[in-house]
């Protein structure tokens, strides 16, 4: 969405009641199971008991007893039916319950002008937290051996095949790989010439330009990088800062022009001299 349909989002005010703000509710946490069952549950059906076991100077004990009702909405997937609930009381936190009612619909069309706005109902303050969890009994026992049996499963096989699959032969060989071969035995065929050889080569296109990166110099010469640093390294500077960096130069005592220093001071001695006359 972009950000012009997003300011053309209209803003609508919506009634709140509050009736309810004052009632405590508790907010329960389930097994995965029971939540499947209760969500295939029809709205009609008992989905479970509450038993609250009181003992003066001891806390509430609180049980949980699914129907066989909902037990029996899969009967081929058995589930524990006993539970205990943990209680635990919310501090430093204020949590409320929520809910809402769509607006009413006649003859499946939607009439913004006729039908009520959306209504937000408070259902009440959160004041407890219980952690339902089952009995370990052999039910419970079964069924948590199947879950690590399904969650030891790995999610990909071998599978042998007796024939060729085009889709899954593997590349025998990789363009690059076939490129960086052909290109090292080439490397590898440069036959060494002379030193002497090389450093006419190299003096010759020095004449022409005063800096070279290594791969210009191997193109011109046409020798073994190796073989070509080695003489190099002997009539030439490697230059480690800008403006020209990495560039090979020869060296001062080979060099037949003039640095800008130079040129200047001669320009400086060629000014003095004027003045003097």
């Amino acid at each position: 969405m972009s950000k012009d349909e997003k300011e053309k989002v209209p803003i609508v005010d919506k009634e709140l009641d509050l009736s309810n703000a004052g009632r405590g509710v508790w907010l329960v946490k389930v097994p995965k199971y029971i939540a499947q069952k209760w969500e295939k549950a029809p709205s009609n059906m008992d989905v479970g008991k509450l038993r609250i076991s009181k003992t003066p100077g001891q806390k509430a004990q609180v049980s949980l007893t699914l129907t066989q009702a909902v037990v029996k909405l899969d009967p081929d997937a058995e589930i524990p039916t006993e539970h205990i609930l943990d209680v635990s009381v919310v501090t430093k936190q204020t949590l409320g319950v929520f809910s809402h009612m769509a607006p009413i619909e006649t003859n499946h069309f939607k009439d913004a002008s006729c039908s009520d706005p959306e209504k937000l109902y408070m259902e009440g303050r959160i004041v407890q937290k219980l952690e339902c969890r089952p009995i370990a009994d052999n039910c419970y026992m079964k069924l948590k051996l199947e879950s690590i049996k399904k969650a030891s499963v790995p999610v990909r096989k071998v599978q042998p095949i007796d024939k060729i699959v085009q889709n899954f032969k593997p590349v025998k060989d990789h363009a690059h790989n076939i490129e960086y071969r052909e290109r090292k035995k080439a490397e590898g065929k440069k036959a060494r010439d002379d030193k002497n050889a090389v450093m006419d080569m190299l003096f010759n296109a020095f004449e022409k330009h005063q800096y070279y990166n290594i791969k210009d110099l191997v193109k011109i010469t046409k020798q073994p990088i190796g073989y070509l640093k080695e003489i190099l390294k002997e009539v030439c500077d490697y230059n480690m800062k800008n403006p020209h960096k990495n560039m090979w130069e020869l060296k001062k005592e080979y060099r037949h022009y003039k640095t800008d220093a130079e040129k200047k001071d001669d320009d400086k001695t060629g000014t003095d001299s004027d003045t003097d006359h």
